[in-house]
């Protein structure tokens, strides 16, 4: 970046403008508090609410049958029960209209904007009703990059899709203990569909979609580059992971790019954390300049202004300490006021939308609104960590500081203000945020449990008796007071979690299973062995001491194991037979007259190590030796192995076949139809009998066989793609083996078809249809999920 980037050589003059324009703002609030004259106007908005909340019971509902209601966490069926009792329709509306307010700042007493949420609500509404169909027992595909590649697709914005799956795969990965990732996650999503939403909203109706693809692709890459700062700048200095010293340090590099406009180099660094920041500087420092490079002009000294007033605000409060005992009102919110504004305005400058004083002026009053719900929430997490915010500032010191603003009585009068002094006492506003406030309550209630949330209402509602007791009517008894991004939230940090956990299970079974194959794999020698076999069998446990991934005999047990509940012990063999002949194919792969390989697993080839005739027979006995292995697997049906037998011999010549296929093609141009027939019968064979051999111990039916052969096909092509891809942007060091083989050897593969984004949409075209060929299996396989996220984003 350049130099040009500075804009504003005095950054505190802007912040010192908009801290007088909170200062006056909280003034406004601050009297309103102190004289209570918001009471009776908000009482009379609740009663007024109140009607269309609380239930009235008629004779004939007390005799008539009613479907249960289900637990809103059970997503699918609740979707469901609120279209069987005619609730979805409002349910949406409020739901989108709260979004429409909060983050896209618009009035909802706009005809335009009552057009446009009735218009989403529909799109809305088909949308989870098709999803939930039938599946009220499952969680609607939050995480499922399938589904989200091939919404991506009807889009045409496929490469910035798979730009931000990798992106945000990434993130997951970086995320240090000490911070919570689920959250940090949901935060950084958040911020993509939000930006998503902004730029949505600025689209004309008749644009095209070549220019409603390019808009939606930045605003993918905007909304990602800007989501990064949450994670990696507001998380990370909140936690505990950096030392007081590195919290300094980074802290002063953020500022001196928002200064200067020029990310400045790493410098020193050095400790545990070294690596991370790295990697975070690496990703923020391409972020900066992404937004930096879409920007205009205007927007470019809006967003370094905006985001200046947003750093200051959250640095002030970072520097608070709870010890300290005489932080003035102005001092406690008036950061408030700043931090939670600010992150609104920086998204408006992000995209560039055009001015709009009337969103400036909803979405700085509104920012404190949704901070003091926020923190009301997490005000017993933010004690336990010493966080200085209005709630624990206020419940530590409300006895010796009488003239500090009770920060729950400062929350209903932002929600009078907003009713009637920024939305001009609209129905629907009101209806919406007082939905809002009343369902924060209702979810804070459950979360702590009757008791305590009781003993909170004492401290914080002692000085609104009249309307606390008409508040917590409405908590106890309002119905129809649910959201659907809460619904979705939660169930985001639950899928995350599970996620997690699924991925993490499936990490303990791949090294479980690994170490247990490595560990049955050397070949014995018997006592009498033949001077003249000993040598075969040294080479072939050269090949099968090399730091092989073992894909195919992993595969193998997880499925027979976890899946099809056979005992570990008991297919030995089987796995034997799959890794031998899997490194029989490898060693006439890399013979000189096929791939002319020097490198195998990180050593020398077999070829190389030896010669050529100890590799072609080193080959053919390994072979052998897998026959025998399948032979041995005494504990299973004696038909079914046989069935398994007469399967792994055919597949065998149909890899035989696909090598000559490979080889007949070396030089030549080959169309995808013809790379695809040759991918599979190479690779997606081994793939297909690495399942099927054990469905057919197991002896499950034919229907379910043929669906795992079909997942077979795409993930083996999806793998093959990958390996084309690595071949040319992977590391030799990484890889164990050399690359760019195909490009030396004049072969044809995917990359030399498609090109290098041409062959990554066809791998996520294979990954899609192997994802969807999942879900036609009878049992929930959880490893082949995980497996296929491994193929396309390995590095070796």
């Amino acid at each position: 970046m350049n130099a040009h980037y500075i804009y504003h050589a005095e950054p505190e003059t802007s912040y010192r403008l908009a801290e007088e324009k909170a200062a006056q703002y909280f003034s406004t609030l601050d009297a309103q508090v102190k004289n209570q004259s918001f009471l009776p106007i908000l009482t009379h908005d609740i009663q007024l609410w109140k009607r269309s909340h609380i239930p009235q019971p008629s004779l004939l509902s007390l005799f008539s049958k009613k479907k249960k209601r289900p637990d809103s966490r059970d997503n699918g069926r609740y979707i469901q029960w609120l279209n069987y009792t005619g609730k979805l329709d409002d349910y949406l509306d409020r739901s989108v209209s709260y979004i429409y307010m909060r983050d896209l700042g618009k009035a909802l007493d706009s005809p335009e904007t009552k057009n446009r949420v009735q218009r989403i609500v529909a799109d809305v509404k088909r949308y989870v009703l098709q999803l939930t169909a039938g599946e009220g027992d499952k969680a609607p595909p939050i995480l499922d990059f399938a589904e989200l590649y091939r919404w991506s697709q009807k889009l045409g914005i496929e490469a910035s899709m798979m730009w931000l799956i990798d992106k945000l795969r990434g993130v997951a990965a970086h995320i240090p203990e000490g911070m919570n990732a689920e959250h940090a996650q949901r935060k950084l999503i958040k911020i993509v569909i939000g930006v998503m939403m902004h730029v949505y909203e600025e689209l004309d109706a008749d644009v095209s979609p070549s220019v409603r693809a390019q808009k939606l692709s930045e605003a993918i890459r905007l909304g990602y580059s800007y989501g990064l700062t949450y994670p990696f700048i507001d998380d990370l200095l909140d936690s505990y992971v950096l030392t007081p010293q590195e919290k300094e340090q980074y802290s002063h590099m953020i500022r001196s790019a928002l200064l200067t406009g020029i990310v400045p180099e790493i410098g020193l660094w050095t400790g545990s954390n070294q690596e991370l920041i790295q990697y975070i500087h690496a990703e923020l420092k391409e972020a900066f300049e992404t937004i930096a490079n879409i920007q205009n002009e205007e927007s470019k000294q809006i967003f370094f202004e905006q985001s200046y007033v947003f750093f200051q605000a959250q640095e002030q409060d970072r520097a608070k300490n709870l010890a300290y005992p005489s932080y003035t009102n102005e001092e406690l919110y008036i950061p408030v006021i700043l931090k939670s504004s600010s992150s609104r305005q920086i998204i408006r400058s992000v995209i560039a939308a055009s001015v709009d004083d009337g969103f400036d002026h909803r979405t700085f009053c509104y920012g404190i609104y949704n901070q003091l719900a926020d923190d009301f929430a997490d005000m017993f997490d933010d004690m336990d960590n010493g966080a200085v915010t209005p709630y624990t500032y206020y419940l530590k010191y409300r006895h010796q500081r009488p003239d500090l603003i009770n920060p729950f009585e400062l929350y209903w009068a932002v929600i009078h203000h907003l009713i009637h002094g920024v939305h001009h006492s609209d129905s629907s506003t009101r209806e919406v945020i007082l939905d809002r406030a009343i369902n924060g309550l209702k979810r804070c209630k459950e979360r702590l449990g009757t008791e305590k949330y009781n003993g909170i209402m004492d401290i914080f509602a002692s000085g609104i008796p009249a309307l606390n007791k008409l508040v917590q009517q409405m908590v106890r008894k309002a119905d129809d007071v649910d959201f659907f991004d809460k619904l979705l939230r939660d169930q985001l940090v639950t899928a995350l979690r599970h996620d997690q956990k699924e991925k993490e299970e499936f990490l303990n079974t791949v090294h479980k299973a690994r170490d247990q194959i490595n560990s049955v794999l050397k070949i014995a020698k018997e006592d009498d062995i033949s001077p003249m076999k000993e040598p075969l069998i040294d080479a072939a446990n050269y090949c099968l001491e090399g730091d092989g991934k073992r894909l195919r005999p992993i595969l193998s047990w997880a499925i027979a194991v976890n899946a099809y509940g056979l005992n570990a012990s008991e297919i030995v063999p089987l796995l034997r037979s799959i890794e031998y002949m899997h490194t029989a194919s490898l060693i006439f792969d890399d013979l000189p007259s096929q791939d002319n390989a020097s490198i195998r697993r990180g050593r020398p080839t077999l070829h190389q190590a030896h010669n050529i005739a100890t590799a072609e027979l080193t080959g053919l006995f390994l072979i052998q030796k897998a026959i025998k292995e399948q032979s041995s697997l005494k504990s299973f049906d004696p038909k079914s192995v046989l069935a398994l037998m007469q399967y792994s011999a055919h597949k065998t010549e149909e890899m035989c076949m696909g090598q000559a296929m490979d080889l007949d093609s070396k030089g030549k141009g080959l169309n995808l139809d013809q790379l695809n027939m040759i991918c599979f019968y190479k690779t997606g064979i081994a793939f297909e009998a690495s399942l099927v051999m054990p469905a057919i111990l197991a002896q499950i039916p034919g229907e379910e066989i043929e669906t795992l052969k079909k997942y077979a096909y795409h993930a083996g092509i999806a793998f093959q793609i990958k390996d084309d891809l690595l071949d040319l942007e992977g590391d030799t060091h990484v890889l164990g083996k050399p690359v760019g083989q195909d490009a030396q050897n004049n072969n044809s593969n995917f990359v030399s078809i498609l090109g290098r984004e041409g062959a990554r949409k066809e791998m996520w075209e294979h990954y899609c249809l192997a994802m969807e060929a999942l879900k036609g299996l009878p049992r929930n396989i959880a490893f082949l999920r995980h497996l296929l996220n491994y193929f396309v984003n390995r590095d070796r």
